[in-house]
C-alpha cells in the first residue's frame, strides 16, 4: 500500500525550512521538510494547511504543487508531493520536532535528510527545479 504525504518548501530571507525528526520518531533525527500523511477524504492542499499547522503553527494562504515523486523504504512505498508554499500568516515555531532550521539551498547536501526527499534536493541543488 501506498501512502500520500504532503510536504511544504518554506521560505524566508532565500533559506528554506529544514526539521529534525525526533529522537524517539521512526528514522530518528533524520531530516525532512515539514509535511505529513494525507488522511482519509482529505485533499493534498487541505492536509498541507492542517500539517503545518500542527507542526509549525502557521496558517498556509496559498501554495503550489512543485514536484512529487515515490519512494520506496524497506517497510513501505510513500507517494511525496511538495508544495512551495507561498504565503502564510504568523510565525514559524516548532511545536513537534527535534530542532527546525533555516538553510541556504546550497547546503541541503550536508545534511541528513530522509531518503525520500533526496531527489528534490538534487533538483534544487542542481538548478533542474527551481523556487
Amino acid at each position: 500500500m501506498t501512502i500520500r504525504v504532503v510536504a511544504g518548501l518554506v521560505y524566508q530571507d532565500r533559506r528554506l525550512l529544514v526539521c529534525q525528526r525526533r529522537a524517539d520518531a521512526s528514522y530518528p533525527l533524520k531530516w525532512e521538510f515539514p509535511g505529513g500523511k494525507v488522511e482519509e477524504g482529505e485533499n493534498l492542499l487541505t492536509a498541507l494547511r492542517r500539517e503545518l499547522k500542527e507542526e509549525l503553527g502557521i496558517e498556509v494562504e496559498s501554495a503550489s504543487e512543485l514536484f512529487h515523486h515515490t519512494h520506496s523504504y524497506p517497510n513501505q512505498t510513500v507517494e511525496l508531493v511538495f508544495f512551495k508554499v507561498e504565503t502564510y500568516r504568523g510565525s514559524v515555531s516548532n511545536k513537534q520536532f527535534e530542532s527546525i532550521e533555516w538553510l541556504d539551498v546550497g547546503k541541503l547536501k550536508a545534511v541528513d535528510f530522509l531518503e525520500g526527499d533526496l531527489l528534490l534536493i538534487e533538483k534544487l541543488t542542481s538548478g533542474d527545479l527551481s523556487v
